[in-house]
């Protein structure tokens, strides 16, 4: 049995960000509120840190040159949206590809952990996991400030139906 295959994994973590996207639009305050994670001072360099990731990574597994960080815009929900729209539009056209070698190894340069080696589908599964992270400690920073994330962001509810 498969625990999870890579089309689920990358549907729920764009749906979790499609959420998120929209309770910023709701909320665009939020996107000034202080965030010590990972350093990026404010909520909305903490998102554009997760949008840039994706992007950067979408790009390298197609091999690709890789947008810099200044080339990420994060003054807004609809900015954001659609750097993430752009990282999965290219997992998505990889994970159709039937020819794609998902065990080959790529050679990378990381912002914090040097030069890493990793298959292509390290390289995936890594990127997808690394937003549902920081979209968890996310919840937890924008409740503090008074902005309650108004859906689940768990795995079972993509596939769960409520009986009571």
């Amino acid at each position: 049995m498969t625990a999870l295959s890579a089309d689920e994994l990358t549907r729920w973590a764009d749906h979790t960000s499609q959420r998120w996207f929209e309770l910023l639009g709701r909320h665009p305050e939020a996107l000034g509120i202080e965030c010590d994670v990972m350093n990026t001072g404010t909520v909305a360099k903490l998102v554009q840190h997760i949008v840039a990731v994706e992007l950067r990574y979408a790009q390298r597994l197609l091999g690709v040159t890789e947008s810099s960080y200044d080339q990420v815009p994060f003054g807004s929900a609809e900015e954001l949206s659609e750097t993430h729209r752009k990282a999965m539009e290219i997992l998505n056209r990889l994970l159709l590809d039937q020819a794609y070698d998902w065990e080959q190894s790529i050679q990378f340069q990381t912002r914090s952990a040097g030069v890493l080696r990793a298959s292509r589908r390290t390289v995936l599964v890594h990127t997808l996991m690394h937003s549902i992270r920081h979209y968890a400690q996310l919840a937890t920073l924008v409740r503090q400030h008074g902005v309650k994330p108004d859906f689940p962001m768990d795995y079972l509810f993509m596939g769960a139906t409520h009986l009571s």
